[in-house]
């Protein structure tokens, strides 16, 4: 079977959301954008605007190019509305898989029949997602990165009944968007996160044992593994939530206990110190400020003494 992808619609209108709604009408796809509050689909559309303004400054992007690019994305509240005409849907809702589950199911009873379901999960199982539809041949992950005009990773995930034709029509979408696809399938953490979220956890680890501090980790990391980001930084980035989310996944999913999730970063996600998104995690974070200061918490260690 062919599928001729025109019409996207992405489900949430959050940080990833708004970033693939971003790239998929810069690339000239009309593009439904839903999400049940529609102050949260304004706020999404005036953030791809001024990421696009970011664009249009370097160069990269005429100004004729973003109104076009901009006209193409219609907002929506109305599931249904959003999703009778679309090709291919993209769920970017929270990583909540009985969010994610209900999703799914209302979008196998609204969608077309030969419409693909995609989700942007970074960890939950796109077989057990497949599961409660009647298409488990037309559902397929599509995990892209943040933040996603900018990053060029597609990581596609086939469920167990993925058919070839999806994983095809999927894998030559994401190289005319400009992304480059690589195929996984359907184990917990796929692989960017089976192999990121240990690396974090392990740097979490080291900090709650006092083997280094928080600079002298993500320092090591980064100079001596040429890492653009270390591993505290990128956890806080990411949220110190969705890291422990995804670490209890792969300890569920492999039962080893070497997936346990560090004490510290648990006792950390529910003291609410998540990162950038509450202000403080490894690092304090001052808005307008691009300084990196280490949290107070953690200031004391990995010093002279």
């Amino acid at each position: 079977m062919s599928y001729n992808i025109k019409t996207i619609t992405v489900v949430g209108s959050g940080t990833m959301g708004n970033g693939i709604c971003h790239v998929f009408a810069q690339n000239g796809y009309n593009v439904h954008m839903m999400d049940i509050n529609q102050g949260a689909l304004d706020k999404a559309k005036a953030t791809i605007s001024k990421n696009m303004d970011r664009q249009v400054a370097k160069g990269s992007l005429t100004e004729e190019a973003k109104q076009a690019a901009l006209d193409l994305i219609t907002t929506y509240t109305d599931m249904a509305a959003a999703v009778k005409d679309a090709d291919l849907i993209v769920e970017a809702a929270t990583e909540n898989i009985d969010l994610k589950l209900n999703i799914f199911k209302q979008l196998d009873e609204l969608a077309p029949e030969n419409c693909i379901l995609s989700s942007n999960t970074s960890s939950i199982s796109l077989t057990r997602i497949a599961s409660v539809t009647k298409r488990p041949g037309k559902v397929i992950g599509m995990h892209f990165m943040n933040p996603v005009p900018v990053m060029k990773l597609v990581e596609i995930i086939n469920g167990y009944g993925t058919d070839k034709d999806v994983t095809s029509t999927i894998y030559n979408l994401s190289e005319k968007i400009g992304k480059v696809p690589c195929v996984v399938n359907d184990y917990p953490g796929f692989i960017s996160n089976r192999i990121l979220m240990p690396l974090i956890n392990e740097a979490v680890l080291a900090l709650q044992e006092g083997v280094a501090g928080v600079q002298s980790i993500d320092t090591i990391m980064k100079l001596g593994m040429s890492h653009p980001m270390g591993p505290l930084q990128l956890a806080d980035f990411i949220g110190l939530d969705t890291c422990y989310s995804i670490m209890h996944v792969l300890h569920m999913g492999f039962g080893n206990q070497k997936y346990a999730p560090a004490t510290l970063l648990a006792n950390m996600v529910q003291a609410g110190y998540l990162g950038v998104k509450s202000g403080e995690g490894f690092y304090k974070y001052t808005p307008g400020s691009k300084e990196l200061v280490v949290s107070e918490r953690f200031a004391h260690m990995g010093y002279i003494h």
